[in-house]
Parts: structure tokens; C-alpha cells; sequence
């Protein structure tokens, strides 16, 4: 028989439902649809505020969440806006406002082309989705007690999260 808690405990199962809603930096608001999820809380890695709010949490209490950039794709850092050279990128491919990618010396180059002059391009450096920063609705559904295997996998997965390999 699978045992049943009322509150949230390390090393057990968390059911969990959540609307989750982007804010971009232009001000537009993307609202995904509901979802459902669960996870082993405590060893499965969520981003700091949800498992800071879990950590007190109870089945049934209903949550309203804001997550900074900084725990999501990080900061947007506008030193990372610079003004590079033309010469050895495809001029075909710079196109302003869009993401410009090539293989330069076995590295991927990418960024965002913000503005072509005749010598230069203006560029953001920045993660694409830099300076994201997300608002959840979240209700605790269920916490159960998770098996050694569960348990197991979930270690294992993070593991592999650390070494690049997840």
C-alpha cells in the first residue's frame, strides 16, 4: 500500500498543477494551457521559488508563484549588446531582429542581429530567452510516498543533469 501525506516531504512524490504564463521583456504575456506534473521533491531540481513555496506546502493549497529571470534563462545583460565586424559571417543569413547561427572553428556562433551597418552588426549576445521571467498558478494535488526506485532515478537523472549528459 502507498502511503499518503498531507504536506510536501523530502524524498516523496509531489502531483502538482499549474497555469505558467512568460512575461518578455517587450511587456507580452504568453499563458500556456494548464499541466499537470510530478516529480520527487527535493532530489528532482525545480527552480528555487517553487521548491522554496513547496517546501511549507500542503495537499490542496493553491499557490500563485513569480520566478525571476535569474532562475529561469538568467538576466538580460545589456553589455552583451555589441557591435561586431561583417567581414567572415554570411551575409545572407543577417537578417535584423533574427537569430543569426554559423559554425565558426567547430563552435556554434549565435545571437540576434539587431541592427546592419555598412561595416558592422549590431548583436545581442544574451541566451535567446534571456530576461524571461514566469508567473504560476500552482495547486498541490497529491503527496505520496515514492519507491526506493523512483527515488534511485530521480539521483541518477540529476546526476547526469550535472555532467551535461540530461
Amino acid at each position: 500500500m502507498i502511503a499518503m501525506a498531507a504536506r510536501v516531504i523530502p524524498e516523496w512524490a509531489v502531483k502538482v498543477r499549474y497555469v505558467m504564463r512568460s512575461h518578455l521583456p517587450d511587456g507580452t504575456v504568453k499563458e500556456r494551457s494548464p499541466e499537470e506534473m510530478e516529480f520527487i521533491f527535493g532530489v528532482d531540481r525545480q527552480v528555487p521559488t517553487l521548491e522554496k513555496a513547496l517546501a511549507t506546502a500542503s495537499v490542496g493549497d493553491r499557490l500563485g508563484l513569480h520566478i525571476p529571470p535569474c532562475e529561469i534563462y538568467g538576466d538580460h545583460d545589456p553589455d552583451l549588446i555589441r557591435e561586431i565586424p561583417k567581414k567572415g559571417l554570411i551575409k545572407q543569413r543577417l537578417k535584423e531582429g533574427q537569430l543569426y547561427r554559423q559554425i565558426k572553428g567547430g563552435a556554434l556562433v549565435s545571437f540576434k542581429v539587431l541592427e546592419i551597418r555598412p561595416a558592422t552588426v549590431v548583436v545581442d549576445l544574451n541566451r535567446t530567452l534571456a530576461g524571461i521571467s514566469v508567473s504560476m498558478d500552482l495547486e498541490v494535488l497529491a503527496v505520496r510516498e515514492a519507491t526506493k526506485d523512483e527515488i534511485n532515478a530521480a539521483y541518477d537523472a540529476q546526476v547526469k543533469k550535472t555532467i551535461g549528459c540530461g
